[in-house]
């Protein structure tokens, strides 16, 4: 987390400026033919949307524009635009004292984490929440409160067009927004573009085009396009009209990607078949929080020059230090002869450490290092003792790649916050319920319920990965030796879910083949689409 102090300017504007093609065609949309409309930008920053508004010769009833930089204030106030009013000054603060309502709200909002807010915007932020009926937690996003106090302005019936972080599809802490758009909308158009807008900060964006008209439907589309440039050849008529119904109860928007019939397999298919959870057989927690993975993870030859080797457990901590989906004493042995980090040292309190040179010398080292004055080791009693040392019986990558990886922990090795512990119930067999992981319809929830970055990488957290779907059966422990040989001789996750996708939903579920068919085609939908993001940076 970077201090105020040291951030840049840019970063605690949020000014990342909007694509001349982006803002034409979001006016496009929003006024398409009206001319008596109302319009607000909440934050204009240096006047693209005004200037489209003039260079288009879009006809309008006024256009208020609210900037709280006072440079960019300036620029738009120079443009040469009739019936338009720009405002210096805060948004959350206009919205919660204006009487104002507005046809139409666009716009690119500041992406401001909560640490860089101004204190009074902090405080208006909250109120818009309040108004909203929603909760404000620190986790928030400036562009959540930009989305939600710019709905609050809208008249009856009325239209927003924004530029937002793709995160609003998967986040947790834009969850409520979801709930609150689905509900207050009647129809929800999102654009996503293969290739970055913004490549500069590597942050992916979609355009959340959302129409409230009175009636009771709530219906939501998403359409994926090259890249910006590709909007002046769309027909904004064509998203007059989402097809999909809002499932109220999705707490994640990457469904939407997907087709009707895809939808509708992913949301009965678990009732259908029976088919339980990660969660029903384990619990996963995140990895150890050393403070400081640097110092506290380490090679054989820090374990051996410091003598501390009674110090020194066995521990993974990257996902290319496991090849498999066992994760053997040998695999260990392997990793710690190639000089890897396969060491965590596990001190005692500093009474019990009785004068143990190497030990004592390597803290002075830690010290000298500042170590003992980071965010979680400052507030220890002994900053060099970590806590919650446990060992699990399996681990589950945070981070992946082609596909999520769930490994047997066979050579009892602790592991740091860059995997998850998996701690598996009473009466859970760790074989099965390893192999019962590796099949189509697992990995395609696991897309579902994790989120995705502009590099391609799937992160999922430890409440996401319970949620995944886990045909589990006994039998399945059948499978495991097979689908570990197969890994290690780097065969493709094809051929292991030719193999699986047969014993562990045909066999054990009796799913048809049209339905492992349709599970192995979504996930490779979604996974083709994540990655494809790698591919266009």
């Amino acid at each position: 987390m970077k201090l105020i102090k040291n951030a840049t300017a840019e970063k605690l504007r949020g000014g990342f400026y909007t694509p001349e093609p982006i803002a034409a065609f979001i006016l496009k949309w929003g006024i398409n033919g009206s001319s008596d409309y109302e319009i607000l930008e909440p934050s204009c920053g240096d006047g693209v949307f005004l200037e489209q508004l003039k260079e288009n010769n879009h006809k309008f009833k006024s256009v208020t524009a609210i900037e709280l930089d006072e440079v960019e204030a300036e620029k738009a106030e120079k443009i040469k635009l009739n019936k338009k009013n720009v405002i210096n000054t805060d948004f959350h603060l206009y919205c919660n004292e204006t009487t104002e309502k507005f046809d139409l709200v666009v716009g690119n909002p500041p992406y401001i984490r909560y640490q860089y807010f101004q204190e009074e915007q902090q405080n208006e932020a909250i109120k818009v929440f309040n108004r909203a009926k929603l909760k404000y937690s620190k986790l928030t996003n400036a562009w959540v409160s930009f989305v939600v106090g710019s709905s609050l302005l809208l008249k009856e019936k009325g239209k927003i067009g924004f530029v937002i972080p793709a995160e609003l599809l998967q986040v947790s802490y834009a969850q409520q927004l979801r709930e609150f758009l689905a509900h207050f909308y009647n129809k929800i158009n999102i654009i996503s573009f293969e290739k970055l807008v913004f490549p500069d900060i590597q942050q992916e964006v979609v355009l959340l085009l959302c129409e409230k008209n009175g009636s009771d439907s709530h219906l939501i589309e998403h359409l994926e396009l090259r890249d910006a440039s590709d909007l002046e050849k769309l027909d904004v008529n064509i998203l007059k009209s989402p097809s999909k119904k809002i499932d109220f109860k999705s707490n994640k928007w990457t469904y939407y990607f997907l087709e009707q019939e895809e939808i509708d397999f992913l949301e009965q298919i678990a009732k259908k078949r029976k088919v339980p959870t990660i969660s029903n057989y384990a619990s996963v927690e995140v990895g150890i929080t050393t403070g400081a993975n640097d110092y506290f993870t380490v090679p054989l030859p820090v374990v051996e020059a410091y003598d501390l080797k009674e110090y020194a457990k066995p521990m993974v901590g990257r996902s290319v230090q496991v090849n498999s989906v066992i994760f053997t004493e040998q695999d260990w042995k392997l990793n710690r002869q190639t000089k890897a980090k396969a060491h965590l040292l596990v001190f005692p309190a500093k009474e019990k450490i009785n004068g143990h040179k190497g030990a004592n010398s390597y803290i002075r080292l830690g010290e000298s290092m500042g170590v003992n004055k980071g965010y979680k080791t400052g507030i220890r009693d002994d900053w060099f003792v970590i806590p919650s040392i446990k060992l699990s019986d399996a681990l589950f990558i945070r981070r992946n790649n082609l596909y999520p990886r769930l490994i047997l922990n066979e050579a009892n090795a602790y592991t740091t916050d860059t995997m998850h512990r998996v701690f598996m119930k009473k009466d859970t067999d760790k074989n099965a319920f390893i192999a019962s992981f590796y099949n189509s319809l697992s990995l395609a929830f696991s897309e579902i319920v994790g989120r995705s970055y502009g590099g391609g990488v799937l992160e999922l957290m430890p409440s996401e990965a319970g949620k995944i779907l886990l045909p589990y059966q006994t039998d399945n422990a059948d499978l495991l030796a097979t689908i570990d040989k197969m890994m290690r001789d780097k065969k493709s996750i094809d051929e292991i879910l030719k193999i699986t996708n047969k014993q562990i939903l045909k066999d054990g579920y009796g799913f048809t083949d049209k339905e492992i068919k349709l599970a192995d085609s979504i996930w490779k939908k979604l996974s083709a689409r994540r990655l494809n993001r790698n591919k266009n940076l």
